[in-house]
């Protein structure tokens, strides 16, 4: 048997959907094991160990004091304008890799100032701003992965 034989037997045993063919001639013995189409996906079973009652009495102080600072920073925020991704793509804080970003927490925007561009099907497009006034927060990480209407920027419009 030659190799050519046994590759078209390999091809052969993956279109026939066997997990498992074994060929044994007088002086050559062959297994061939496909990627299983009918086997059982592998599962993980995750299961939580119960804590001590003590901790359990902190817990609760910990989420409202938690749930305080969300509160809180929502409030700040609610004065702000949110600049969001109008398309899904990479987001990129700069033009290129060597150059310095659009802008900078701090930075005065007017309209029309390019704060950031976004990579879809390998088209940059550059993202404008609508408004005029302060960037507060830069929202996404550069070079990472957004989707539609994903908050990129806090702006204070006063």
């Amino acid at each position: 048997m030659d190799i050519k034989e046994i590759q078209s037997l390999i091809k052969f045993v993956a279109k026939s959907g066997a997990s498992e063919v074994k060929l044994e001639m007088k002086d050559i013995k062959i297994t061939i094991r496909t990627g299983a189409v009918g086997s059982a996906p592998e599962t993980t079973y995750v299961q939580q160990i119960p804590m001590a009652s003590a901790p359990m009495v902190a817990a609760p102080v910990a989420v409202e004091t938690a749930a305080a600072e969300a509160t809180e920073n929502s409030d700040d925020d609610s004065k702000y304008i949110t600049i969001k991704s109008p398309i899904i793509g990479t987001f990129y804080r700069k033009p290129s890799p060597d150059k310095p970003s659009f802008v900078e927490v701090g930075a005065t925007i007017g309209k029309g100032d390019v704060l950031c561009v976004i990579e879809a099907m390998k088209l940059f497009n550059d993202i404008e701003s609508e408004v005029s006034g302060k960037i507060i927060k830069v929202l996404v990480d550069d070079s990472s992965p957004v989707e539609f209407d994903q908050p990129l920027f806090l702006v204070d419009p006063s």
